[in-house]
């Protein structure tokens, strides 16, 4: 296979970048992407295909920059092997609805194992999955993928996972696992509306647009009550821009001025959920012990960052939050205000069907805190440190004195920063961080709950609920309690 040399309009998506944001100093991981991206994995040379009028020359790259890659998470290597990437302009298309175009033909015959805890010499692109394709020219408001399943692993090229799976994890400890696919998998991943940036992918004729799948691997894998290890791929796709991609700064402590010594600082990128309006985290990375960071690549758009961080003396900081930061532009520094202990923020899962289950129910749970910016309104999804709290998790709900009457339930607890964010509008280039007031950050409770083997698909009457209680005040150290979250239909 060739190797893959990226176009004049890809170098210069890697080496421009607007100068600061809120007047902060361009970081020194910005430095790392002068030079054009190396992705781990050579490319599948498609095969020659007929032209196409009014076509645009579509390629396909994924990435991922994981935040809980060993060491301060628990996953040292994550492979999936990609069999093909499809895209409708039909948002409601069911699988294999002839409105599907194939974005990577050459996939299909052979396809392509990528390491999701890999690093790129430039921090952007793990692999380019396929180059060049020619499709008609459109707006396309749906995305699959598809995984090839462990019955293909003896037609992986140089497969990881051995003859026995096609997709799997190694842990810290060095043991390889299997990622179990679930039923649905064999439709593909479907990236709805909501998981495209903006919408939509749009290009017209001539068009040579690079489209990136993010994989947000920290999210996607369950650790399922038996000890496997499930895979519910949360994906996000968009147009890479051909003006800079990359979100790069520094976090740092407001007392020092330096990195955080130890411990562990993640960085989300969110943008506001269409429907609610909530910042919904699209990826996350960690910081370095020089502070730095780099998400890459962004596709454009405007978005919000959110950091925290736990320091090696386990002091707890405050979340940094820059909003209406645009891809291309640097974030500067990013200062979290320390405080002193995180808190603990604990509450219960419930579940109630038409009959009870005496088995319980077996839920793949994932919980979030969100957490309202008083100088604008907006509210922010907080991300968790992969070293104190699971992404996901696996649940059992049962009867218990604890849960409500006629319902299963579990308990579920979040680490969380106990200080009041520190927050700045990226638009107001003078603007400084500043420390919203009260004495205790207020958190609302957020759950999504499926039946494991359903994919990331809710098997719930309701897949999202926030606690009904509203923001709940979180101390130093303290452990505060959110009234229960209420599941139905989920068996």
């Amino acid at each position: 296979m060739r190797p893959w040399i990226p176009t004049a309009s890809v170098v210069l998506l890697l080496c421009l970048a607007s100068f600061g944001c809120a007047g902060g100093a361009p970081s020194n991981a910005g430095s790392t992407l002068s030079s054009p991206p190396a992705p781990v994995t050579s490319p599948v040379t498609d095969p020659v295909t007929p032209q196409v009028t009014n076509a645009a020359s579509v390629s396909i790259v994924i990435s991922d920059p994981a935040a809980c890659k060993a060491s301060g998470g628990p996953f040292a290597h994550v492979y999936v092997t990609i069999a093909d990437v499809q895209a409708s302009t039909n948002a409601e298309a069911p699988a294999n609805d002839p409105s599907f175009v194939d974005l990577t033909p050459g996939l299909s015959a052979a396809p392509q194992q990528v390491d999701l805890m890999g690093q790129a010499n430039s921090h952007c692109f793990l692999a380019s999955l396929g180059v060049g394709q020619q499709v008609s020219a459109g707006n396309y408001q749906q995305v699959r993928i598809f995984l090839a399943p462990d019955s293909r692993a003896s037609s992986v090229s140089n497969n990881a996972c051995g003859a026995s799976y096609a997709n799997c994890l190694v842990r810290t400890d060095n043991s390889l696992h299997d990622l179990v696919l679930p039923a649905a998998a064999s439709q593909g991943i479907e990236l709805a509306a909501s998981h495209i940036i903006n919408g939509s992918i749009a290009f017209n004729a001539g068009d040579q647009p690079y489209i990136d799948l993010n994989i947000d691997v920290c999210s996607s894998i369950l650790a399922t009550a038996d000890g496997q290890y499930e895979f519910n791929p949360i994906v996000h796709a968009g147009l890479i821009p051909s003006t800079g991609s990359t979100i790069s700064g520094t976090v740092v402590s407001s007392k020092t001025g330096k990195p955080l010594s130890g411990g562990n600082v993640v960085v989300a990128l969110e943008q506001k959920d269409a429907a609610t309006g909530i910042d919904r985290i699209l990826m996350r990375t960690s910081a370095g012990s020089d502070g730095a960071f780099v998400l890459c690549p962004v596709p454009q758009g405007t978005y919000d960052l959110v950091a925290v961080g736990v320091d090696g003396a386990s002091v707890s900081y405050s979340a940094g939050v820059e909003m209406g930061i645009q891809s291309g532009q640097l974030a500067g520094k990013i200062p979290l205000v320390p405080g002193s202990q995180q808190g603990t923020l604990e509450g219960l899962i419930t579940t109630q069907g038409t009959a009870m289950n005496p088995l319980g129910v077996s839920l793949a749970v994932q919980a979030d805190a969100l957490q309202q910016i008083a100088t604008n309104g907006a509210t922010i999804t907080v991300p968790l440190l992969p070293s104190q709290s699971p992404y996901n998790e696996a649940m059992l709900t049962m009867s218990a004195s604890s849960c409500a009457t006629g319902a299963d339930c579990a308990p579920f607890a979040m680490q969380l920063p106990s200080s009041t964010p520190n927050v700045v509008a990226c638009s107001e280039q003078t603007a400084q961080f500043k420390q919203m007031q009260g004495s205790s950050p207020g958190y609302t409770a957020e759950s999504a709950a499926a039946i494991p083997g359903t994919g990331s698909t809710a098997a719930c009457t309701a897949g999202s609920l926030q606690a009904p209680n509203g923001p709940v005040a979180l101390g130093s150290g303290e452990t505060a309690m959110t009234s229960a979250i209420s599941f139905t239909q989920c068996q």
